[in-house]
């Protein structure tokens, strides 16, 4: 590995982790019923025990991610967080109203981006 990778690699792994971990120890954990209530609200079923899950998910996955330890298995933690969050808070498919679709359908199109770094670079 060159000296530019030696640096570069780590401090990716450290900005893309850091979005997942702050979404764990910043809401999910600090504001766990408030989140398991509008888990609940828009469908997720078993919403407390799903969100510990996703928590455990997103702190696993993004600690695995920054050691550099088993980090093909923290971005698949990662992944699967990712694909469950989109297909229940992003469901443009159901929404009536069609800017609030094309909103929604919007917001799911920038999400292939952290779908796909999770796949691509950890392969």
């Amino acid at each position: 590995m060159d000296t530019i990778a030696k640096i570069t690699t780590p401090l990716a792994r450290i900005m893309i982790s850091t979005i997942f971990l702050m979404s764990a120890v910043g809401n999910k954990i600090p504001k766990f019923n408030d989140v398991a209530s509008y888990m609940a609200a828009e469908g997720v079923p078993m919403p407390k025990f799903l969100l510990a899950g996703a928590i455990l998910f997103l702190i696993v996955g993004s600690l695995s991610l920054i050691l550099g330890f088993k980090a093909r298995i923290g971005a698949g933690l990662l992944l699967i967080f990712l694909v469950l969050a989109t297909y229940y808070f992003h469901d443009f498919w159901t929404i009536e109203d069609p800017a609030a679709a094309t909103t929604a359908n919007d917001s799911l199109y920038e999400k292939p981006g952290a779908h796909g770094y999770n796949v691509v670079y950890h392969q």
